[in-house]
């Protein structure tokens, strides 16, 4: 018999308050009284029963240890033990390691609420003729008054390119006030009439002031105005009288030069952020943050925001979003703007995963180019920081159509256009299509630069791919990164870089730092990091040592037999068992201590671990 809602609610209250689940506050200083929700806090305070319960620590040292603030996790720390090692020679220079680009939890709630204001996103869209313009993000409902003004805003009362003194202290520091004769003329803007459904009618004359600026007279004395909510009369009521283009000129943009640089493609799910942090020591110019949804990102789930999240390392950053409409898109981009540091925006239209196809966005948008025109247009005008995108060669295979468009990817905005060499149907099936990655580079307008992906895999490729066409910018370089992220050192070095399993063995463990430094050193976080390390792990058992190769350089789709390496642990690395892959995360993150708890022994937890991984690299392998 299924629990009715509130007895499962009664049980995860229960299951909080157990001895497992500490108070943070209270686990960071160490003290049940710490916490300042007291009695009322839903969390337990009781530290010596959570002490007995948790797990023996781990071996190694705390990733905190070497910050100059202590441990955030205080005793849930699996590290504790190592927690009063910290001295004064560890604190003479901290490290510089720090995380931006985290949402704000004032900032959340208004997401939550639809209560932002997009001023400069509504404006631009505005101007395209695709949204009415809404500076408040009202819908008719809250626009509705006493009066029976249904719907009332700012474009049916005063000239689109009008916004109250309110929107203007909300749009962005960069907005300029233009005059009217650098805009538009008397002749080319007529007296403009609106109609409501009680038929009053607002006439907005647009004459020359005494400064030079425009000045419209609205004759809305006649309507009540009083029962208006707050939020729909300030927008009704304002005095318009700053003709304003908040379209960002584009010296305003601060515009990057692709040119030569190593870009690690945005990944998702393996292209977290621990992992961009080791491409970046690896020889990365160009970071990219993993795909986010545009709708979530407005309903502000921080899941999504997380993927937004960016390190000090990362000197050239963008994150990639990826959208269905221009609205939605051109919100997004308004409100990273204000949010986030980034040196660049991205659009995917190119996803091939049904999930956002069946919404209109990633490789749908290739099937619609007159919504790829809108989309690029509105976040271009909206941004003030350089866009770009990235596309496939078309959505069916046979039938390529990024060669009729790049040549209006500039005019329409775009800074940048990456082209992965295979079709939406292909998804990573066959060999990317360079020769038609060619042909559209060539087709480009001057100033957009050309990026090419598909199937680098060393220093080789990279070199044919820029030497077969001058006119390519760089080349982005995706799996081949998952598989061997030492490939940027190799093509800087121009060599074949024959590693050892010890030197692969330290960039795990690089890894398994960062991400404890990134989820959390508690019980918790260490089973996200070694999630994670088996997601990579799952790419990285296909490279094939430079020293056992006949034919140098390994390509790509090669699947090579089973084979010994030179010691056990390269043949342990070179493993396609999931159960070897949790041996591995065992190495460097002890026992499944929390896991073996749910699925009992060791041996059910490694078979069903096991079991796990395998259908889901499988079903990621067919559906490429």
């Amino acid at each position: 018999m299924l629990d009715s809602k509130f007895e499962v609610l009664f049980k995860n209250v229960q299951e909080k308050k157990s001895a497992v689940h500490i108070c943070p506050a209270v686990a960071k200083n160490g003290k049940a009284d710490a916490c300042r929700f007291g009695v009322a806090c839903r969390y337990n305070h009781d530290i010596d029963a959570f002490v007995a319960q948790k797990p023996a620590d781990l071996e190694g040292i705390c990733p905190f240890i070497a910050f100059e603030d202590p441990c955030p996790y205080g005793i849930t720390c699996r590290f504790f033990n190592t927690h009063g090692r910290r001295t004064s020679v560890n604190l003479d220079i901290p490290k510089i390691s720090y995380e931006i680009n985290t949402l704000s939890k004032d900032v959340q709630k208004l997401l939550w609420k639809n209560k932002i204001a997009f001023s400069r996103a509504d404006v631009q869209l505005k101007r395209l003729g695709l949204k009415r313009y809404n500076p408040q993000g009202l819908n008719v409902a809250e626009a509705k008054n006493s009066d029976g003004c249904n719907g009332l805003l700012v474009d049916e009362v005063c000239d689109p390119y009008c916004i109250s003194n309110h929107d203007l202290q909300n749009c962005h520091k960069d907005t300029i006030a233009k005059d009217c004769s650098n805009n538009v003329s008397d002749e080319s803007r007529p007296l403009k009439k609106s109609k409501y459904v009680g038929q009053e009618s607002v006439e907005v004359h647009c004459s020359e002031g005494s400064d030079g600026r425009c000045e419209r007279k609205n004759n809305i004395s006649h309507i009540n105005l009083q029962n208006e909510p707050e939020g729909a009369s300030r927008i009704i009521t304002c005095s318009s009288k700053v003709d304003l283009d908040v379209k960002p000129h584009a010296r305003e943009k601060k515009l990057i030069d692709f040119r030569g640089k190593l870009y690690l493609a945005p990944l998702t799910t393996v292209g977290n952020l621990p992992f961009r942090r080791i491409c970046k020591a690896l020889g990365a110019d160009i970071t990219c943050g993993e795909m986010a949804v545009c709708t979530n990102l407005l309903q502000g789930q921080a899941s999504e925001w997380a993927l937004l999240r960016k390190h000090s390392s990362e000197d050239i950053f963008g994150v990639q979003i990826c959208g269905a409409y221009p609205d939605t898109v051109a919100r997004t981009v308004e409100i990273i703007d204000q949010q986030c540091s980034v040196d660049f925006i991205d659009i995917n239209m190119g996803c091939p995963i049904d999930v956002i196809v069946n919404k209109g966005a990633g490789s749908s948008l290739l099937t619609k180019p007159m919504r790829m025109k809108s989309i690029i247009q509105a976040a271009s005008e909206t941004t003030i920081r350089p866009l770009t995108i990235k596309v496939r060669t078309g959505f069916f295979e046979g039938r390529n159509r990024v060669d009729s468009l790049i040549s209006d990817f500039f005019p329409w905005g775009a800074n940048a256009v990456t082209i992965h060499g295979r079709s939406r149907q292909q998804r990573y099936s066959k060999l990317a299509d360079w020769n038609y990655i060619y042909q559209c580079a060539s087709k480009a307008s001057t100033g957009l630069h050309v990026l090419g992906n598909g199937d680098i895999f060393s220093y080789c490729d990279y070199n044919k791919h820029m030497s077969d066409c001058p006119k390519l910018s760089s080349c982005m370089i995706a799996r081949g990164a998952l598989i061997k992220p030492w490939i940027f050192s190799e093509i800087k070095e121009q060599r074949h870089w024959d590693i050892s399993s010890g030197e692969r063995l330290n960039i795990l463990k690089d890894f398994v730092n960062f991400g404890l430094e990134h989820w959390g050193s508690d019980t918790k976080g260490v089973e996200t990091t070694r999630h994670f390390l088996l997601e990579w792990l799952g790419y990285t058992h296909r490279y094939i040592p430079v020293g056992l190769l006949e034919v140098i350089p390994q390509h790509l789709n090669w699947r090579p037999p089973s084979y010994f390496g030179r010691d056990d642990l390269e043949t342990l690395m070179a493993s396609d068992s999931a159960a070897d892959w949790i041996r591995i995360s065992e190495m460097l993150l002890g026992e499944c201590d929390y896991l073996s708890q749910l699925y009992g022994s060791k041996r059910v937890l490694r078979d069903a671990v096991s079991l796990r991984i395998n259908v889901i690299c499988r079903c990621l392998f067919y559906s490429w």
